[in-house]
């Protein structure tokens, strides 16, 4: 199934981003986690792909198997500025001959090696590249990324959203945002890229912490906002993991509610690979999925 006609419809559901594993040796252990949250039966799952594509083969059979086993469409990430012209075409043609299509076009992270190179030497630059290349490659559904707090590359959020705006025009079919933590980010953001006339379906990515020690990560990785109420709530429990994977899942699930009640039906939740993280919120909206309220 296509991920756009799941966002489409006007049912609340849910979704979950799983990894594959950076070792060999770590791939049972995963396939487990990822194969335990697919028991769950979200809208869909998606599967990232590693920096430098070196575990883009586990993206593949991760996604393929959560798929063929338990039914649950996937979302395969791809990403480009690390690849060359043909790593990425014949990542697309294994997607194609795997039967996978729908396709999340990210520039992906820069390897120090990139960093320190020339940028007129590489294959891709931007996001944008590969979402058209997909789209030309075959009748793929082509997820993009979004920043509702700008991209760290971007010089400001207009030159953002304008960048953001051509991804789309290029054929991008739905965006999901980088984590948000505040709402009221979410929605200010919505409103602007509405404004620009972006209409595409918008998901918002929410991850629970549950850790103390993500706080930090978290920060580095997307430059998101931490609430003072997330930040008290960090300084409160952050000593006792069980208080603090509770006040996690509780805050993230509040997140969620308060996103549906404001008329947003799709929402991404960042799992880690957690099974038990996963299961509980779902069980916290268990009368709330699959319903339509209006």
């Amino acid at each position: 199934m296509k991920i756009i006609d799941i966002l489409e419809k006007r049912n609340m559901s849910l979704s979950f981003e799983v990894f594959p594993p950076k070792k060999e040796s770590n791939f049972d252990s995963v396939k487990s986690a990822t194969e335990k949250i697919a028991a769950l039966h979200p809208a869909f799952m998606s599967v990232t792909y590693g920096a430098g594509g070196g575990t883009s083969s586990y993206t593949l059979e991760i996604a393929k198997n959560i798929r063929d086993k338990y039914d649950v469409p996937t979302l395969a990430h791809l990403t480009c500025v690390s690849s060359s012209k043909q790593t990425v075409a014949e990542r697309i043609s294994e997607m194609k001959s795997m039967g996978i299509d729908n396709v999340m076009a990210l520039r992906g992270d820069l390897t120090p090696e990139l960093e320190k190179s020339d940028p007129s030497t590489w294959d891709y630059r931007h996001a944008i590249e590969l979402v058209r290349e997909l789209k030309e490659a075959g009748d793929f559904c082509v997820g993009a990324a979004c920043y509702p707090e700008v991209h760290p590359d971007s010089v400001n959020q207009r030159e953002d959203l304008i960048h953001l705006k051509e991804k789309v025009d290029a054929g991008a079919d739905f965006l999901t945002t980088q984590m948000v933590f505040d709402n009221n980010l979410f929605f200010n953001f919505m409103y602007k890229i509405r404004e620009m006339g972006v209409t595409v379906p918008i998901i918002p990515g929410i991850m629970p912490i549950t850790n103390a020690n993500q706080v930090d990560r978290a920060i580095k990785l997307s430059g998101s906002f931490m609430p003072q109420r997330f930040k008290s709530l960090v300084d409160y429990f952050g000593n006792d993991p069980d208080a603090m994977k509770q006040a996690g899942i509780a805050y993230a699930t509040d997140q969620i509610i308060d996103l549906y009640a404001n008329g947003i039906t799709n929402i991404h939740v960042y799992s880690m690979n957690k099974p038990d993280i996963a299961e509980t919120i779902m069980n916290n909206l268990s009368d709330i999925l699959g319903k339509d309220f209006l």
